[in-house]
Order: C-alpha cells, then sequence, then structure tokens
C-alpha cells in the first residue's frame, strides 16, 4: 500500500467516511426488505405533521380572531382545536411504536447472528489470534448499542422530518416573515453541528476499541490466573491493565469533549431562534405580523420545531455515531488483533539490550550449518543468532514430528523490543535470537537485565512491545494457554506445587504419560528420595511441608514428563545443590527438544551448547569459550562464580 493509500484509509477510519460507505449497501437492502413497514411508519407520522400544525395555528387563530376581536367563545373553541391535537400525540406515539418493532428486532437478530457467524469462523480457521474474545462484547454490548441507537434514530428522525414541516407550513401561513427570521438560527446552530459529527465518531470509535481491548485483556488475565501466579507475571498484567484502564479513560475524556461542543452547537440551535424572533418583533409588527400570529410562531418554535430539533440533534450526536461505528465493528471488514506498537527506537541505557535488526528468509537460516556442542558457534555480539540443521545434518527427535519441522527454529526473536511503559527505557531493544531445535542454551547476566523478560517473551506470557516471538515457527503472542502449553513449559524460580498426589504434581503438563514414563523421569531427576520419603508416587503432597530445593526438583519433573518440544528454566535450579542441579540439567537436556536456562551457576553455562549474554549494551552469543574471549561482562562474572578473576583461553 502506497503512503497515500494509507493515508486516505487512516481518514477514513478516522473520519467515518469509509463506513458510511461499507454500511451504505447493507443499510439500502435492509431497509428494502421492510418497505411495508415504512409505508406504515410514515402514516402514522403524517399524523404528527397534522398535530404540529395545528397546535400552533390554533393559538394564533384563538388570539387573532377570538381574544383581542372580543368573541371568547371563538377564541376557547380554537384552542380546544390545539389541546385535541396535542392530546392525539399518544395514539400516533403508540401507532409509532407499533412499528418500530418491526425495524429493531430484524436488525438485532441479524446482527447477532452475524457476529456469532463470524466468531465461529475465526476460531474454525484457527489462526494466530487464538479465539476472538472481543465477540463477547459485540454479542452482548455492542448490538444492545446498535438496536437501541437504532431505535432512537429512526424516531427523532421521523419525528423531525414530520415536524419540522407541520411547523415550517405553520410559520409560512402565518407570516412568510416568520421565516425570514427564524430559518438563519437554526441554520447556522444546525452547521455547527454537524461539523463536529465526524470527530464524535472518531471518538466513539476509538472508546469502543479500548473497550475492547481492555475486555481481552481481562479475558486472557482471568483465562491465565494460574499461570500468572506460577511464573510471576502478575505484575506486568496489572501494569497492562492499568494502562488499558488510562487508555479508555483518556478516549472516554476526548469523548466527553466532543459531546460538550455538541452541546454547545445545540444551544446555538435551540435559543438563538427564539432570540431573534424576540428582537425582530417591531420589524416583524411594521410588515404586518399580528399578536396572534407572532404567539403562534412561538408555538411553534418552543413546543414543535425546537425540541425536534433538540431531540434529532442529541440522537445525531450520541446515538448516530454509536450506530455508525457499532454496526462498521460488527459487520464491516475483519480487524487483525492489534498488539502494542513498537517503541521508536531510543539510545540504549542501563538494563537494555540493543541489536540492531535484520532481514531474515527461511532458505538463509536452512543454509547455514548448526554448531556442534562445544565447536565454534556463528553467533554474532549483534545478533544472537543460531542456525538451522542443514540437509545434511542430523536433526534432533522431536517426538514424532514430521521431519520438515526439524529445519524450523525452536525459537526465534525478530527485532523484538520489552518496554514496561512509555516513557521507561527499553528492558530489551531490537534483539534478534534463533534457537536451533534440540540445541542448549544458557542466558546470563546481572540481575534485572532482561534475563526473565526474555523467558516471559518466549514463553508467550509477556507480549513485546514491538517484534515478533516465534515458538517451533509458530508466533506465541496472543495465543490461548491450551496452544502455548503444547508449545513450552516454563519453569519458573519459585516453583509452583499443588496440593494432591505426587502423581498429580508430576503428570499435570502430560497427562497421558505412563507409570514406565513417571518413573523414568524420577529416576532421571533423581527424586527417588522424596518419592520415598512421601510413601510412593501415590502419596498426597502438602507443599508447606516441602523445602524449597524439593519443590523444584519435583517441578523439574513435571517439565521432562511434558510433552512439550521447548523447556524454558528461569533459575529453576537455583534452590538445588551444584551435584542435583547438575543431574537435572543434564536429564532435561537429554530429554527430546530444546532447552532455554536462565543460568543460576557458571556451571551451567559450560554444560550448554551456546551461551546468550545480555549486558545493556549488546547481546553476545557461543560458545562458553567464544563469549569469555568476546564479552568483558561474562569474563567478570566468570571471574565472580570462581572466586577470582577469568582468564582467556
Amino acid at each position: 500500500m502506497t503512503r497515500r493509500a494509507a493515508s486516505a484509509d487512516t481518514r477514513e477510519t478516522d473520519d467515518g467516511s469509509g463506513a458510511v460507505r461499507r454500511l451504505a449497501p447493507h443499510a439500502r437492502r435492509f431497509l428494502a426488505r421492510r418497505s411495508g413497514v415504512l409505508v406504515r411508519l410514515a402514516l402514522w407520522s403524517l399524523a404528527e405533521t397534522g398535530q404540529a400544525f395545528l397546535v400552533g395555528h390554533g393559538v394564533a387563530r384563538a388570539v387573532d380572531q377570538g381574544f383581542l376581536a372580543g368573541d371568547t367563545r371563538r377564541g376557547l373553541l380554537w384552542l380546544t382545536v390545539a389541546l385535541v391535537a396535542v392530546l392525539l400525540g399518544a395514539p400516533v406515539i403508540r401507532g409509532v411504536f407499533a412499528e418500530l418493532a418491526g425495524l429493531t428486532e430484524p436488525l438485532r437478530d441479524g446482527l447477532v447472528r452475524h457476529a456469532v457467524d463470524r466468531s465461529l469462523g475465526a476460531a474454525a480457521a484457527g489462526g494466530p489470534g487464538g479465539t476472538d474474545r472481543a465477540a463477547v462484547s459485540r454479542l452482548t454490548n455492542q448490538v444492545e448499542i446498535a438496536r437501541d441507537s437504532f431505535a432512537g434514530l429512526v424516531l427523532t428522525l421521523r419525528s423531525f422530518v414530520f415536524t419540522a414541516a407541520g411547523a415550517l407550513l405553520g410559520l409560512l401561513s402565518l407570516h412568510p416573515s416568520l421565516l425570514v427570521v427564524v430559518l438563519p438560527p437554526l441554520s447556522l446552530g444546525m452547521g455547527l453541528f454537524l461539523v463536529t459529527l465526524r470527530p464524535m465518531a472518531a471518538a466513539q470509535r476509538r472508546a469502543l476499541a479500548a473497550d475492547e481491548a481492555l475486555g481481552d485483556h481481562a479475558a486472557r488475565s482471568r483465562a491465565a490466573l494460574r499461570d500468572l501466579t506460577a511464573c510471576g507475571t502478575g505484575p506486568a498484567a496489572a501494569r497492562r491493565g492499568a494502562e488499558l484502564i488510562e487508555d479508555a479513560a483518556a478516549a472516554a475524556r476526548v469523548l466527553a469533549g466532543w459531546a460538550a461542543v455538541r452541546t454547545a452547537a445545540l444551544g446555538v440551535a435551540g435559543h438563538l431562534p427564539v432570540l431573534a424572533l424576540l428582537l425582530a418583533v417591531p420589524w416583524l409588527r411594521g410588515r404586518g405580523v399580528t399578536a396572534g400570529a407572532l404567539l403562534g410562531a412561538f408555538t411553534y418554535l418552543v413546543q414543535s420545531l425546537l425540541p425536534a430539533l433538540h431531540t434529532l440533534m442529541t440522537a445525531l450526536g450520541a446515538a448516530g455515531s454509536r450506530l455508525l461505528v457499532v454496526l462498521d465493528r460488527i459487520i464491516g471488514p475483519e480487524r487483525p488483533e492489534r498488539t502494542r506498537a513498537a517503541e521508536p527506537e531510543r539510545a540504549g541505557g542501563p538494563g537494555s539490550v540493543r541489536a540492531p535488526a535484520a532481514t531474515r528468509t527461511e532458505p538463509a537460516l536452512a543454509a547455514a550449518p548448526r554448531p556442534a556442542p562445544g565447536a565454534g558457534g556463528g553467533a554474532v555480539t549483534a545478533r544472537a543468532t543460531a542456525a538451522i540443521p542443514g540437509p545434511g545434518d542430523d536433526a534432533p527427535d522431536l517426538g514424532g514430528r514430521p521431519a520438515d519441522r526439524a529445519r524450523t527454529a525452536a525459537v526465534e526473536l525478530r527485532s523484538v523490543t520489552l518496554s514496561y511503559g512509555v516513557r521507561a527505557e527499553p528492558v530489551l531493544d531490537s534483539l534478534d535470537l534463533c534457537v536451533a531445535p534440540g540445541e542448549h542454551l544458557a542466558v546470563v547476566g546481572p540481575s534485572g537485565i532482561g534475563k526473565s523478560t526474555l523467558t516471559r517473551l518466549v514463553a508467550g506470557t509477556l507480549a513485546p512491545s514491538g517484534g515478533e516471538v516465534r515458538v517451533d515457527g509458530r508466533e506465541v503472542t496472543g495465543r490461548p494457554p491450551a496452544e502455548l502449553a503444547a508449545l513450552r513449559v516454563l519453569v519458573p524460580q519459585e516453583a509452583y506445587v499443588f496440593s494432591g498426589t505426587l502423581s498429580d504434581n508430576v503428570t499435570y503438563l502430560g497427562p497421558g504419560a505412563s507409570r514406565a514414563d513417571l518413573d523414568a523421569a524420577v529416576d532421571a531427576l533423581g527424586l527417588w528420595p522424596l518419592v520415598e520419603r512421601l510413601g510412593g508416587l501415590d502419596a498426597p503432597v502438602r507443599p508447606a511441608e516441602l523445602s524449597h530445593g524439593e519443590r523444584q526438583l519435583l517441578a523439574l519433573t513435571r517439565a521432562w514428563v511434558s510433552p512439550a518440544p521447548l523447556l524454558l528454566l528461569d533459575e529453576a535450579t537455583c534452590h538445588l545443590d551444584p551435584a542435583a542441579e547438575a543431574r537435572a540439567e543434564e536429564a532435561l537436556a537429554r530429554r527430546p527438544g530444546t532447552l532455554l536456562v536462565v543460568a543460576h551457576r557458571l556451571s551451567s553455562a559450560v554444560r550448554a551448547d551456546r551461551v546468550l549474554v545480555l549486558d545493556g549494551t549488546d547481546a553476545v552469543c557461543g560458545t562458553h569459550d567464544e563469549v569469555l574471549d568476546r564479552s568483558p561482562l561474562y569474563r567478570d562474572l566468570t571471574g565472580h562464580w570462581q572466586g577470582g578473576p577469568a582468564r582467556r583461553r
């Protein structure tokens, strides 16, 4: 799309003109199928025209031909005519509402069917965005907004057109000069009001989008409460919710501002005609306008024309813009679910990782040889990339998946940026990372540098501010928890253990595991002492009675049983002694799949195929020896772990 086309598309989205063009064919078809209802509605409304005409005309004749002429009986007779016209309004309104149901209820039913069909179609397609959580808002709140707004708009448009016709005919019948005084301020107020319609529609659209985003975030958080608690991502989810609440409040404030402008326009149209008529009384009297005609003109304005105009402007400004926006969101074109926009690039500072973005193609990835464990990798300082096995390389067994999937990166980050606030320095800045299937990668760096943030991004529990995160070739952002669980297992530092049996805890992520699988997992991770102490795999577990190390070992055994191809350990062995840590990591590395470990000790980095160092200015990736040679920070960390300065080899 060209820049000009994109700008035009943006203008259409903001001012509503594109929505009008998209909805017009639907509106024509809907109304054409209900021509009988429209005819009956128009017939009832004609009675309203006569009512408006008779009220003002009766008052004028009662004054001129009755009371001022000394004929009280005749004056009372004309007032009775005006009173009867007012009373006849009740059956007219009853008939109008009876016919209105023939328009509003079919509209609501059609919108519900369309919203359900779209949501089911999106769910059946199984796109990368997962289920359509905004469908709840469309089926409930937005459909009801559309029905109520449509009903109000039909009533007010019909009332204004037929009431204004009767009032203007009455003014013309009393004296043409009355129209010369009344029409200019009416037109001015209407013009000022019409200027606000498009900005009001844009503000309404932004308010609805903010409401949908907040509802979507609430639905995701509610569905992932256990994961948020287990992974410690609750504060980040709360911050994101606070941002969405602030966005919704800001959109509401903008909408309120335009509503205030609309109210000002309404004041111009509603009060200036009366003031102009009062000021023009001497001029009108000089042109032969009688006192009865003046009183009748005031009656037309106060009783018929201005109330109808006030109702019309309120409906168009509120119900009309809401109806346009809601209908476009329900039956308009599909809109992809948007993530937060990427922050502008800024200079890297403390706590950020900066790596320039690069354009990749799958053939280029496939052509590069995979680094063998312990051999020289192909990592570069600016881009922490791992190659994908070539046609002649041995692809790791990924648990029965098709062989061609082995050529897909197990983990891939493309120019990923993460900031916890609009003005905050990014924790990760334009980070590129590619991890091959079956690889063992250790992530090291000082506290607060972004290691845990990286694991949460890969796990899909935290959305990036910009860029793309893929696991097994599929984007993780926005996926529902069930799909994420099939792709990866995240074991946080604070292991999650629940009340139940040992077997329940171990098989929580692998419910189809056999008893032989459980025995193998317990043996591989060294869990037998705990099993025997508690009385077997079917023994109950009381989490409060387990040590931190036992909880971590139990969580690692659970991860070993999981069929997910990617394991993410976020300092998940920090409470284990070095021997238990080594046994656990070696067992998990032998497990089919890919292992990404946030290292707690130097030994974890040495055991890995490659090491990723996050140092706040660059991402350095390679084997232990390579990174030791190229990263001063890694040498410092190695010296700290070893209790002395590290030397280059």
